[in-house]
């Protein structure tokens, strides 16, 4: 016997452990079946769960316990990435939190081996909270980023690249975080809001009384100016390009350049270039020939003393060579003071603008130029273009392939060196004179550097780490055991679907389709999903400064994972970012309750899985019609998941477990339970189980624990659920039950609905008389006449050529439904009454036009204030609606 109540925390911990132990997750159970994969993103080995690992997550879990069932042999290939700059911060935070100690005292070697023991002890939490959300990933082959085996594909492709001369050094700008003194990648970048300055400064014309006005928000880096630059057809200034200005304070000779980058209608319509210190100034000074001047050391500080490149065809004064070693804030502030007594401070504006961060550091982002290790990415992109071009691989929604394209068609050079330790130590190895010798391990390469010396000599191997992308670029095939020829990468690439957000399509997705395709030559995914953020209630993006975080573990403990993942799915619709509230996962803990509910009532009243049933081979109506609803509804789900559609697979589950089998199915059922029909309620048990079983199969995607453990309790099984078929149907579907059944529920509804609307007393039977009825519709009245005076709480169900007096009127195919409503309710002051909720609505709808009317508003509004706006006038026209039948047949 059923409990009264289910308990998703014992149940989900001990399904989930019974689950993993069977093998279930496991490839090879259908080794004759079609192979279906997917490899997960790989968190960070430092995090822990968050919404959008959840929701990510959960649509994985979903495609693949759908896939699993249809028979396909199904690998989700789990694992985690190492993380550097993060994992870094962590250990080096606990050693100076146990020991007061720090990375440098300790040395490479040891502090590693601390890296690689707190990994021991605290890297599997998210793998562990992953569990709890249901993931059926196969944990026996969980891979890590610096494992043994992905380790030694790191090397061969970075290797291979170095030889085929698409990875190289070079001087570039980088993004350099002065605290962490590494250099970062843009998605480590994070704009913040500044309210900082635009100083207007002066720089005389050579050879002339004028001057050229140009305005920055980083004065202290016009130490570095190696030129000035104006548009072309700029009327005001172009007379002066070819001309010379004298640097103030450095008295450097610069030139005044034509470029485009200058904007005539912004600031004074003169740029100062700054080639070694702006993203933007590095590429105008390419185009026109101008000097890359550094004038910032690693920590920020201003390095011009010994500063040849800086010094060189400079009259450089003692009062700005005393700006050496000056952080670069107090620089400032002294360069200004210095352009104001000199008096060539023009003038000073407030100005809020973005100003880069690092987003483990907090510090202002520098860029700074400096060697690096970069890959040819311009060449590996454009067979990974030419891909998704052909249709090799689709993105979904479509439109995000514009987003790829973008990226991929102006893609700069990629820097894959990070001044780090924990990561990849790049495999090349410098000889006394700087040769590189680039080579799989040490052995390797002091045999390269005889061969070139004609003798042994020391190597010193470069200390920088790899980006963290460059490994996981690689995951779709290192983690199926390239550079070896496994079974499982001749069997698993290329792999399905990629599950993903859109903000690492570059720094990702276009990756692994770069080295996908040069090193399996083959795309890694035909399918790459794009799903959207998870926002609060109110549509804002949650962070923990606006503490609106929800923390999917909390949800968990409090509502179940079934609950949270039905809602994330019920949510999930393409190109719009879901807002959610503990509510909407509330409600959709009732849906399991409900689902539970049901099975209770089937219980208790005889309902048993026969295994012998044949919906095929059922009489009675309502019987057939509930078939044809579960076959037709199986196919709207399995036709959602292919597209990639998981809310409205959601969706047609919900309304055909909540709404046609609960509210409508099991209650039409009852007096047939009850009856003394032997045959028909045999028959009727037997639909009942067979409905609940097809339930528990569509659904156990979704709500996997409550299904299964549903599934167990419920009948003698074969197998368990996880591993069950997925179901099909061949034809159900009775169009003359479908007509009958849609004609009695419409009648019920259509009933419901005035009664609501009227304030009729829920209490109150009232009498309904069926106008105009032809034969097959008074048949149908006559066969459910008691089912629908139950259910729509009528007194009687009669037929009358005219219309009563006073009569509430529904038109029900070439009938009326009239009832006489006299002494039930007031006509005259129910008609006021809607009249006056139209005149409400009218004047709402109005209010709200006006916003989203008006050019001002709607350009200022935030995102979420629109959306609500829009989201406020579909209900209210939909309430019209509703009022407009009620006046309606109130005649």
């Amino acid at each position: 016997m059923l409990e009264k109540t289910f308990t998703p925390a014992e149940m989900e911990a001990r399904l989930y452990a019974e689950w993993e132990a069977k093998g279930f997750f496991k490839p090879g159970r259908n080794p004759k079946g079609d192979p279906f994969t997917i490899v997960i993103p790989p968190p960070n080995v430092t995090g822990s769960l968050h919404m959008g690992h959840a929701l990510n997550n959960t649509i994985q879990d979903i495609l693949v316990r759908f896939e699993r069932m249809r028979g396909k042999d199904v690998l989700w290939q789990p694992g985690t990435d190492h993380a550097g700059i993060a994992t870094q911060m962590v250990v080096e935070r606990l050693l100076q939190k146990e020991n007061k100690t720090d990375r440098r005292t300790m040395g490479r070697e040891a502090f590693l081996q601390r890296v690689w023991a707190w990994k021991e002890e605290s890297g599997g939490t998210i793998s562990t909270q992953l569990r709890r959300l249901g993931a059926s990933c196969d944990w026996s082959r969980e891979r890590f980023t610096m494992d043994e085996g992905l380790s030694r594909a790191v090397l061969k492709v970075f290797v291979q690249l170095y030889k085929e001369g698409l990875i190289y050094k070079d001087k570039r700008l980088v993004n350099w975080d002065p605290k962490l003194l590494t250099a970062i990648s843009d998605l480590e970048v994070v704009q913040k809001e500044v309210k900082g300055h635009l100083w207007y400064l002066r720089y005389p014309i050579d050879g002339s009384d004028e001057w050229i006005t140009v305005a920055t928000t980083r004065p202290e880096t016009m130490l570095g100016d190696s030129g000035v630059a104006v548009h072309p057809e700029n009327e005001n200034l172009k007379h002066l390009i070819g001309k010379f200005v004298r640097l103030p304070l450095v008295g450097r000779l610069i030139p005044i350049v034509g470029d485009d980058y200058a904007d005539p209608e912004k600031g004074t319509g003169a740029v100062k270039i700054t080639p070694a210190h702006d993203f933007n100034d590095f590429e105008v000074g390419k185009r026109r020939g101008l000097r890359q001047i550094n004038v910032l050391d690693q920590f920020g500080k201003i390095l011009i003393d010994g500063n040849e490149e800086f010094r060189e065809g400079a009259d450089v004064p003692a009062e700005t060579m005393a700006l050496h070693g000056l952080d670069r804030f107090e620089a400032r502030k002294r360069v200004v003071e210095m352009f104001e007594a000199s008096g060539l401070l023009e003038k000073i504006e407030p100005h809020t603008h973005q100003v880069p961060h690092g987003d483990r550091s907090d510090v202002v982002i520098e860029p700074w130029l400096t060697e690096q290790w970069y890959v040819n990415a311009a060449e590996l992109a454009k067979p990974a273009i030419a891909a998704v071009e052909k249709g090799d691989t689709a993105f979904v929604p479509k439109n995000w392939d514009k987003t790829y394209y973008e990226w991929m068609r102006n893609i700069q050079p990629w820097c894959i060196s990070r001044q780090l330790w924990w990561g990849h130590q790049i495999p090349a190895w410098y000889g006394p004179d700087g040769t590189v010798f680039v080579e799989e391990t040490e052995v390797l390469a002091r045999e390269a550097a005889a061969l070139h010396y004609g003798s042994g000599v020391d190597l010193t191997r470069d200390e920088d780490v790899l980006d963290t992308w460059f490994s996981s670029a690689l995951w779709p095939f290192s983690t199926l055991g390239w550079p070896d020829e496994t079974p499982e990468l001749k069997r698993h690439y290329k792999t399905d679907v990629l599950v993903t957000g859109f903000d690492i399509i570059f720094f990702w997705v276009a990756r692994m389709m770069m080295m996908g395709l040069h090193f399996m030559h083959e795309v890694p995914f035909h399918t790459v999903y794009i799903h959207a953020l998870v926002r609060d209630e109110k549509g804002q993006k949650m962070s923990k400064s606006k503490g609106n975080v929800i923390d999917p573990l909390e949800l968990i403990d409090a509502y179940g994972a079934d609950a949270l993942r039905f809602t994330l799915a019920a949510m999930a619709a393409q190109g719009r970012d879901i807002k959610l509230s503990k509510q909407r996962v509330e409600g959709y803990r009732n849906f399991g309750t409900k689902l539970w509910n049901a099975a209770r009532f089937a219980e208790m009243n005889g309902v048993a899985n026969d295994p012998n049933y044949d919906p095929l081979a059922a009489r009675v109506t309502v019987n057939r019609w509930i078939a044809g609803e579960t076959a037709r509804t199986e196919a709207r789900v399995r036709q959602a998941l292919a597209e990639y559609k998981f809310n409205e697979a959601a969706g047609a589950l919900y309304q055909f477990v909540w709404n046609v089998f609960c509210d409508w199915y099991l209650e039409l059922i009852k007096p047939i339970l009850t009856g003394e029909d032997e045959a028909a309620r045999s028959e009727t048990r037997a639909t009942a189980a067979w409905v609940m079983d097809q339930i528990l199969i569509l659904l156990h995607p979704f709500m996997p624990f409550v299904t299964e453990e549903l599934w167990q309790q419920t009948g003698t099984r074969k197998d368990w659920l996880i591993v069950s078929s997925w179901p099909v149907y061949k034809g159900l579907g009775d169009a003359h039950a479908d007509a009958e059944m849609e004609w009695v529920i419409r009648f019920i509804s259509e009933v419901r609905s005035v009664r609501a609307e009227m304030n009729v007393p829920a209490a109150a039977k009232i009498a309904s008389v069926l106008v105009s009825a032809n034969s097959e519709t008074r048949r149908r009245a006559d066969q459910w006449e008691n089912e629908i005076k139950r259910l729509a709480r009528l007194s009687s169900v009669t037929f009358e050529d005219s219309v009563p007096k006073a009569s509430a009127q529904i038109v029900l195919g070439e009938a009326t439904i009239a009832l006489p409503l006299e002494g039930v309710i007031d006509f005259a002051s129910e008609k006021a009454r809607l009249a006056k909720e139209l005149d409400k609505i009218a004047k709402d709808m109005a209010a709200i036009d006006g916003r989203l009317n008006n050019p001002g508003f709607v350009a200022k509004a935030p995102a979420e204030v629109l959306d609500e706006s829009r989201e406020r006038k579909t209900e209210l026209q939909a309430r019209k609606a509703k009022v407009d039948e009620a006046l309606a047949s109130l005649g």
